[in-house]
């Protein structure tokens, strides 16, 4: 027997639920364990969710006077300032909703251990928490696109919603893989930390697409480098948050939303394997842990 009915509640073997769509059914607790969360991480802390501005004011501005000013860059990208805000807004979203992610079970095991709940509910509060991050920093991202003349297309606004789906599922299918992982093997966690170290380098946040084509041409190393789902994503957000401040002679990276969609693609797989990890290791945390 696998399931055991007790009025309108079913007790499933953990493993053997219905996986993410379990979170959809209780996305009432995927609210409380977000609430949890955000009250945890800002217990005692002064500024709060201010904190959302603060950190990424900082990285912007440490990146923009060591490659804007320093190397140059404001010479060369029209309106640099928004092109590399809208880079790390989108490398941000990935880094905590990924990084949250793998740590979400191990830092919850009083409740994975104490009561069964689908384990997936952690990964996916770990999203919705970053998303509370992501959406000031993306609202200081729209102002300040305003601000130097912003006029996007419908295509272009698109563009930057698929980015964000991109950067969703991408992190969400790690997350779940790294995160069933971290819990047999604490490894996982520094292995993740040497991925999030160097993801703003691996999509085009501080340089532009056509350095990489420069250096490497257009031929296999370019399309591995394409295949990697954040550099879609971030040059998508450049499209949807960049491109509409410049004069529109800036060069586009080759199929760009057919590129888009094709790494939305490589995220669903991930996702999927993900998932199937996470569900052939689920009954294993609490022993583990």
């Amino acid at each position: 027997m696998t399931t055991v009915s007790a009025g309108d509640d079913v007790f499933v073997r953990p493993g053997r639920g219905a996986g993410l769509v379990d979170v959809f059914r209780r996305r009432y607790l995927v609210k409380l364990l977000v609430r949890k969360e955000l009250r945890v991480r800002y217990r005692g802390s002064v500024l709060g969710l201010l904190w959302s501005y603060v950190k990424p004011a900082v990285q912007f501005l440490v990146f923009y006077f060591a490659v804007g000013v320093f190397l140059k860059m404001n010479d060369s990208v029209e309106n640099f300032s928004v092109y590399l805000f809208s880079g790390i807004v989108a490398v941000n979203f990935f880094s905590e909703a990924f990084g949250n992610a793998t740590r979400s079970i191990v830092g919850n095991s009083a409740l994975v251990k104490k009561i069964y709940l689908p384990r997936e509910l952690f990964p996916v509060s770990s999203l919705w928490v970053a998303m509370v991050h992501f959406f000031p920093q993306l609202l200081v991202l729209l102002v300040g696109a305003a601000i130097v003349g912003w006029r996007p297309t419908p295509m272009q606004l698109a563009g930057a919603v698929l980015g964000m789906v991109i950067i969703m599922v991408f992190a969400l299918g790690l997350g779940l893989l790294f995160g069933a992982v971290n819990v047999l093997f604490r490894d996982a966690e520094n292995i993740v930390d040497l991925i999030l170290m160097v993801v703003t380098w691996l999509s085009p946040v501080l340089y532009q697409w056509t350095n990489v084509t420069d250096a490497l041409g257009d031929g296999l190393a370019w399309r591995i480098y394409q295949a990697n789902p954040m550099t879609a994503a971030v040059n998508l957000f450049h499209w949807g948050f960049w491109y509409g401040t410049t004069d529109g002679t800036a060069p586009l990276p080759p199929d760009l939303l057919v590129m888009g969609l094709v790494s939305l693609g490589i995220a669903v797989a991930f996702l999927v394997v993900g998932q199937v990890v996470f569900r052939r290791l689920d009954g294993r945390f609490a022993q583990e842990l």
